[in-house]
């Protein structure tokens, strides 16, 4: 009789480990990929409830069991995973624990206008759009309510930006704009003394000139002499790059007269010659151009240029 009773608690055993193991291993086809989205000090318990309510895995408590066994219930990280659509709860576990959470990646492509980077950032698809709707002055004033100018142009660094899958957009500016920063403020530290700019930003923008108007990096220093000396005695710039920039998509391929009298951010009028432009043209990468910020000692203040009627 005991010999009886103890088959049968075998065999209702493996039963069970059976029932377990193919509760954790066998895949369950869910027809489509789908992320698992982990907040930060979220526990096992919440998250495999998330999973059981959803119907993306066959049991919730398996799953919980399996993690406590292995020690993986306090191993989550934070972010958002991207699973197959045929994945068992022991997939799910394991990526989890690998605490590498799927991620989005916007690239800024220098000399993009402000205007063409926001578009491609609201494209961009797996992330939160919280700021699509936003004006260009509150998305400054979230971002940097301190910025010595609130128009955005020019102020986010072009480079490739990575953000966890399902994170806000507002990430992708920020680290735009702190890496910006953060290069500014290296190359204001290390500028030739004696330039005519009063701040970074000032900085920025006869960077961004001087990288437009010249094609060959070795002409930059000589530019950047003109530019200051022009500054110095209140002449005009007269160049083109703030011209077309100012005139946006007016821009047709040929300057006239009147564009050199028309005010924008970038152009100022005759009457406000010796005023620098207010605004940067386009994001770029000037401060890593050294002939920038060290112009050639030179007189040179005039150069001809040549208008359409």
């Amino acid at each position: 009789m005991l010999n009886k009773l103890l088959k049968w608690l075998l065999v209702f055993f493996l039963a069970v480990m059976a029932a377990v193991a193919a509760l954790l291993f066998v895949p369950k086809d869910n027809g489509k990929t789908y992320r698992v989205k982990v907040a930060k000090n979220q526990g096992i318990s919440s998250v495999s409830r998330k999973l059981a309510d959803d119907g993306l895995i066959y049991n919730r408590h398996v799953l919980m069991l399996a993690a406590y066994a292995t020690g993986m219930h306090n191993q989550l990280k934070a972010g958002t995973y991207r699973m197959p659509a045929k994945a068992s709860a022991w997939d799910v576990l394991q990526k989890l624990r690998s605490g590498r959470p799927d991620t989005v990646s916007v690239k800024i492509v220098e000399g993009m206008r402000f205007a063409t980077m926001r578009k491609i950032i609201n494209e961009t698809e797996s992330i939160q759009h919280d700021t699509a709707q936003w004006s260009d002055e509150k998305l400054m004033a979230e971002i940097a309510p301190d910025a010595l100018n609130s128009n955005p142009e020019g102020q986010f660094f072009p480079d490739s930006y990575e953000i966890d899958a399902d994170s806000s957009d507002i990430q992708i500016y920020r680290l735009a704009y702190k890496t910006m920063q953060r290069e500014l403020s290296a190359a204001w530290d290390e500028r030739q003394s004696g330039l005519p700019y009063k701040n970074p930003y000032e900085l920025l923008i006869m960077a961004s000139i001087i990288e437009k108007e010249t094609g060959h990096p070795a002409d930059r220093a000589h530019v950047s002499s003109v530019f200051k000396n022009r500054l110095a005695i209140g002449m005009r710039l007269q160049t083109d790059p703030t011209v077309i920039y100012g005139m946006g998509s007016a821009y047709q391929g040929r300057i006239r007269k009147a564009d050199l009298q028309r005010d924008t951010p970038t152009t100022p009028t005759p009457a406000q010659a010796s005023r620098q432009p207010r605004l940067p043209c386009r994001a770029r990468r000037h401060w890593k151009l050294p002939r920038i910020l060290r112009p050639k000692n030179t007189s040179i203040s005039c150069q001809k240029w040549t208008v359409a009627a």
